[in-house]
């Protein structure tokens, strides 16, 4: 495969994940900054959301502090936020277009139609009473793409750089989350009823509060979450399950192998076990901030070498 074909297929792939990841933290954080008013630390929820989207200190030099109402409208629909909604929508149909013979119907449609309704709104439908409309209707259509790819399409390497970009960018998005609510893990967290709702926030985020409850049978409690989202495979936005899917891609795609695309698999393979590796236990008391800050950079770390072994230099 030409690497500019694989290139637009894997940021393809990151985009569709991102736009949809945007939506359901900005969907969450909503609901947690009405929660969060009467304390007086709702100024703190959107300053979190924004550095897990990774463009809080972007959105600070524009705007200063985070409002709600400019925090939204960076989230969804500003131009000058590369990571906003509809720059990704944008983004993800001018990769797809340009590799539009190695998409199926499904997945083009998903993406094509995204964006042709995007650009039909008004800014109002993405504000207001009207937002949380909208989210919904951008994580449908993250689902939407996502379901056509793994309903629809051959198991080639066109289908692997997409998935590799998807879970990529997953990865990332659950540990970001994480790190944006560290605060809420620490020692003696049980004792504090405020956490409560930070985890029950920071699940809903990626989907696996009814995960949870499936799994443990129990309460909230901060250990599981942790143990949940960073080291369970069973659930397909965990950190370790995201890399073992990387892992398996990166060994089919690495079959004919030189230096670069052994090192771009041993870096994948040392992100997992270094999730793996750990123990909740040892998480809780004061390991979470620092494994969280080695996974966010060893996962740019890790774009950058795939980029140099398959993509477009």
């Amino acid at each position: 495969m030409l690497a500019r074909t694989a290139d637009s297929l894997f940021w393809l792939g990151r985009y569709m994940e991102r736009a949809g990841n945007v939506a359901r933290g900005l969907n969450v954080s909503l609901r947690m900054a009405a929660l969060a008013a009467p304390r007086g630390t709702e100024s703190a929820e959107w300053t979190g959301l924004l550095a897990a989207t990774g463009t809080g200190a972007h959105y600070t030099e524009l705007y200063g502090e985070p409002t709600p109402d400019g925090a939204a409208r960076w989230l969804t629909l500003d131009t000058l936020n590369p990571s906003s909604i509809s720059a990704c929508f944008e983004a993800a149909r001018r990769n797809a277009r340009a590799v539009r013979t190695a998409l199926t119907v499904d997945m083009w449609e998903a993406v094509n139609d995204s964006w042709i309704d995007l650009r039909k709104l008004d800014p109002g439908d993405a504000g207001g009473d009207r937002l949380m409309g909208f989210l919904d209707w951008v994580m449908s259509r993250a689902v939407l793409f996502n379901g056509a790819a793994m309903d629809t399409m051959l198991r080639d390497d066109a289908w692997r750089f997409v998935r590799l970009g998807t879970m990529l960018e997953r990865a990332d998005n659950t540990a970001r989350l994480l790190a944006s609510r560290s605060d809420a893990f620490g020692a003696g967290a049980e004792e504090d009823p405020a956490n409560h709702v930070q985890w029950q926030g920071l699940l809903r985020s990626v989907s696996a509060l009814r995960a949870y409850q499936h799994m443990y049978r129990d309460r909230l409690r901060p250990a599981r979450v942790v143990e949940l989202l960073l080291m369970r495979p069973e659930h397909p936005r965990s950190v370790t399950a995201c890399y073992e899917e990387v892992n398996d891609i990166l060994s089919v795609l690495a079959m004919s192998e030189g230096e670069d695309r052994v090192s771009c698999r041993r870096l994948a393979a040392a992100l997992r076990g270094r999730c793996v590796a750990q123990t909740p236990a040892r998480l809780m008391d004061g390991g979470l901030k620092s494994l969280l800050s080695e996974v966010i950079e060893g996962n740019t770390h890790l774009g950058v070498s795939i980029g140099k072994c398959f993509l477009v230099g």
